[in-house]
């Protein structure tokens, strides 16, 4: 068990950090636009350079693993995201914050992409779901307690510390993976790694996360018909050669499994709406009612303090009440917040903006523990790897669109682009919510209906 604990903590922490490096940036953008000379639109790119990097290399990664071994993998992925950390700290320009951030998102994708896996080593048979529950739990808190954070370490000091603080967390995180990790045997002997197929899966996804990009910060549009001519083709040949693949980089199989689909779906409209939101909010709170970047992550905290109660509650709901409606519920409920949230009165109380950030991070804790039980569980055992991969690639993917969608919002409508990001990612919730309900007819994964994974 000492062991076994210090493993845990190994994951927690890398796994923490990739996920809350993905929106701890967030409340500071406007100072951070300010400070480097850009534009708002432009300052996005702070935030999806990461993402990008991410979306881009999760899935290569989680292959490598199975060739080289998921302990060497996570412990290289960690080791490159905390030099970067520092990179980002000593930035003295916004290309080279970019820069900085691209390698940051790429040895988070080395992280995230096995960290599911690592837990089925970690934990005996009988306790896989509650290792389960743990790490949903703290991908959940990490994803959104960025804002909490980031107020904590503006009031002491500049924007560049927001990057710092994760050198001796990532150094301990280290030193945790270098000593308790288990030493798993490599999966595949003597397989190639598929670098066509890698390449492959880095086009697609690049080319499709570009093409939103670029209509969002007004790329030319040759360039633009260029890209979006070149994603069919390219997406084809890719579908293609995964679809005769018995062990593929996109998996594919799995998404033929409809409750596994339609799980990945819910998964990227709740991603999507959540990023929008957490993106949009510190302008609107900054610029429609004055708050500064401090008393502005020091509201947001409300969103994550009631996960973490939240979270522990549904985690237990899972396997008394259908996963498909308390997905559904959660999401319909973080709705109803964000478009409160959007008609806030001219000048809002502070119990006015707290109550409804605590209904839409309930209605997000609600989701996200049964929803990951359903994804986990719906895929056989041996193909574990490949739904931990496709969870975070569509939780990602979710991310991505809704950062660059933010972007495009400025472009579109300047002056009122927050309010409106808050109705589109309530939208986009809502969306969720009845793609959740879809799942009541479908029939539950032999995991869940056993009650086997009450943890998860």
């Amino acid at each position: 068990m000492p062991r076994r604990l210090g493993a845990i903590l190994a994951v927690a922490f890398g796994v923490g950090l990739s996920v809350l490096d993905s929106a701890i940036a967030n409340v500071a953008l406007p100072t951070m636009g300010q400070e480097l000379h850009i534009a708002s639109a432009d300052s996005i790119w702070i935030v999806n350079a990461y993402q990008l990097a991410v979306v881009v290399t999760i899935l290569p990664f989680a292959a490598l693993g199975e060739t080289f071994g998921y302990r060497r993998i996570y412990v290289g992925g960690l080791l490159l995201f905390t030099l970067a950390s520092g990179a980002c700290a000593l930035a003295g320009s916004f290309a080279a914050l970019v820069a900085a951030r691209v390698l940051q998102g790429v040895g988070a994708a080395a992280v995230t992409s096995i960290n599911t896996t690592l837990i089925r080593f970690i934990y005996p048979r009988a306790q896989l779901g509650r290792g389960m529950g743990i790490n949903a739990t703290v991908v959940a808190v990490s994803s959104v307690a960025g804002p909490a954070l980031a107020a904590a370490i503006l009031s002491v000091g500049p924007w560049p510390w927001l990057f710092a603080v994760n050198l001796p967390v990532g150094c301990v995180a280290l030193w945790l993976s270098s000593r308790f990790l288990p030493r798993n045997p490599v999966q595949a002997v003597g397989h190639k790694p598929r670098w066509r197929d890698m390449a492959m899966n880095a086009l697609t996804f690049g080319l499709l996360i570009a093409s939103v990009e670029g209509c969002s910060h007004g790329v030319d549009g040759r360039l633009l018909a260029a890209g979006a001519a070149a994603l069919p083709v390219v997406g084809f040949f890719f579908v293609r050669s995964q679809l005769h693949d018995p062990k593929p980089l996109l998996p594919i199989d799995l998404l033929r499994i409809p409750i596994f689909s339609v799980s990945v779906l819910t998964s990227v409209c709740s991603y999507l709406a959540q990023m929008l939101s957490m993106v949009a909010l510190p302008f609107f709170l900054q610029r429609t009612f004055g708050y500064n970047d401090v008393s502005t992550g020091l509201l947001l905290t409300a969103w994550p303090a009631v996960i973490m109660v939240a979270a522990p509650v549904a985690g237990v709901l899972v396997g008394r009440i259908h996963a498909g409606a308390l997905g559904g519920t959660g999401l319909a409920a973080m709705a109803a917040g964000l478009a409160a949230l959007a008609w806030l009165p001219d000048a809002p109380a502070t119990w006015d903006i707290v109550w409804r950030l605590a209904l839409g991070g309930v209605g997000f804790a609600l989701f996200q523990s049964p929803n990951n039980s359903i994804l986990i569980a719906s895929a056989p055992p041996e193909r574990s790897g490949s739904a931990s991969g496709m969870l975070a690639t569509a939780r990602l993917t979710g991310q991505t669109v809704g950062a660059a969608a933010m972007a495009l919002l400025f472009h579109v409508v300047p002056d009122n682009a927050p309010r409106t990001a808050l109705l589109a990612a309530g939208a986009a919730a809502l969306a969720g919510s009845a793609v959740s309900f879809m799942r009541l007819s479908l029939p539950l994964p032999d995991a869940l209906v056993r009650r086997k994974m009450p943890d998860s």
